[in-house]
Order: structure tokens, then sequence, then C-alpha cells
């Protein structure tokens, strides 16, 4: 198709505008950028050519594929480094996705002793089984009071937030908004790249509207979200516990709001997708 590459730039650009906005914020300069987009692009065409069961593909064919010469594909002699956390690793995010699911339906259980001798709840109890025995309690207690969801206090703990999103913790909201927003546009690119099967990935759109409508709009959207999270948990939970012990599939569900005062827009248009 004549225009297929300018249409693909054109998304590209659209989608890299937040990164490059995220990365001009925390000082990444274009050196970065610059060798960090080579090396995906390399980590990229390995695995096309694998996909298409090349098992090692040579210097010719990603350079081919990537438009990099010869010399930069030789440079990078090893994958790229990652040194955020894994998300959906985390024994505090686990623990506090069970609390909180437990809470659904008592509220009372927002307070709970951090030990106990009785049969009853106990934040011990809730870390063991989210944890599976691997990480001791009190190493994922204090995590969630460093990260202000939790607070503790003469033996009892209390959940202090209704999400896990560790706004005191700079490291590990860059990697939830790596893993979100890489799970996101994995989903939008396989369903514009027909792979099967298509993926849920839908949005609605307003504009013309006050920011207190767009408040009060996004608080709908929270309170909508924060049922669907629990009954999402439980359901994922039960599949976990009933897996074959050598599953290795996974799923991201999400959900998201981001509205603005856009002074440049053009008039009113009502909601599509």
């Amino acid at each position: 198709m004549e225009h297929r590459l300018d249409w693909a730039l054109a998304a590209c650009a659209r989608i890299l505008r937040p990164v490059v906005r995220l990365a001009l914020a925390m000082g990444v300069k274009h050196p970065h950028l610059e060798e960090l987009l080579r090396d995906l692009l390399i980590e990229e065409a390995q695995r096309s050519w694998r996909q298409q069961g090349v098992k090692r593909p040579n210097l010719s064919q990603i350079s081919v594929t990537t438009g990099l010469n010869r010399k930069a594909v030789t440079a990078k002699v090893r994958s790229t480094v990652d040194p955020l956390p894994h998300t959906e690793l985390s024994a505090a995010a686990k623990t506090f996705t069970l609390w909180l699911q437990m809470m659904t339906g008592d509220d009372a259980l927002r307070r709970l002793p951090v030990t106990t001798e009785s049969e009853e709840p106990s934040f011990e109890r809730v870390a063991r089984l989210a944890s599976r025995g691997n990480i001791h309690h009190r190493t994922i207690l204090d995590e969630l009071v460093r990260l202000n969801m939790v607070a503790e206090d003469s033996g009892v703990a209390e959940l202090m937030s209704d999400g896990f999103v560790p706004v005191e913790d700079l490291q590990s909201m860059l990697a939830f908004l790596g893993d979100n927003g890489r799970d996101h546009l994995l989903a939008a690119v396989s369903n514009t790249l027909g792979e099967s099967p298509r993926m849920l990935e839908r949005a609605v759109y307003a504009r013309g509207l006050t920011l207190e409508d767009c408040e009060s709009i996004e608080r709908l959207a929270r309170e909508r979200w924060a049922g669907l999270h629990h009954e999402l948990a439980r359901e994922m939970t039960k599949a976990v516990d009933r897996a074959p012990a050598d599953s290795k599939a996974r799923i991201r569900v999400g959900i998201y709001t981001y509205y603005e005062d856009d002074e440049a827009a053009p008039k009113k248009s009502g909601p599509s997708r």
C-alpha cells in the first residue's frame, strides 16, 4: 500500500510522544534513546525470524530487517538489561490484592492483627497465602508500610489504599508504567496486525466537556472498576491454583482514563470508540 509507511510512522509518533515526554522529564537524552531503539530493533528482528522458523538469524538477515548496518548489529553482544522489577512477581502486590479481595465482603477486614494465635484472619496468614509461604510476612508488611499503602500500629495493620499504586516509589511506578503500557500496546498491535485470537481493546471518547464533567466520569469508571477488579482477581486466583505446575500463560486486564483541558481542540464531538 502506497501510504502504509506514513500511516505506521504517524501511529508510532502518537505512541512515542508520551514516552518522549517521560524520557525528557527523567533526564533521558537522545543518545540513550538511540541506543535503546537500536537494541530493541535487533531483539524484535531476532524474535520475528525465530517465529518464521529460523533458530539463529544471521547478521545479514537482522541487518536487512532493521535497516541497521552489520557493524551496529555486531556491536550488540548481549540482551537489553532491564533494571526495573517485574510487577507481576511482587509479593507485596499479591498480598495487597488478596487483602483487598477479602475486604470486599467485610470492610472490618481493613484492619488485621499482624499475627494472632487464634483462627481469625491476620496479616501473617494473608501474606503467607499470597506469597505461598516463600517470603516472610514481616518483609512484605515493611514494604507495604514503606509504600504508604498500609499503616501499622500496636500490632495491627490497616489497609490505607484501594489500589496497588506505589506513588512513593519511583522505581515501582516506572515498573507499573512499563508493564501496563507494554501489555496495553501489545493487545492493540496484535489486533492491528490481524493476529489471533483478537484481544479485548476498547475505549470510549468525547470532546467538548468541562473538566468537572471529566472528573465525574472518571469517578464512575473508578467505581465500576473496583467491582470488576475483585471479580477478576478471584477468577485469576482460582485459575492459578488449578493450573498444572508447568503452565506458563499470562494475562493482564486493565483500565485507564485520561483527560485534559485541550485548548487546541476543535468543536464538540460525541462519544466514540
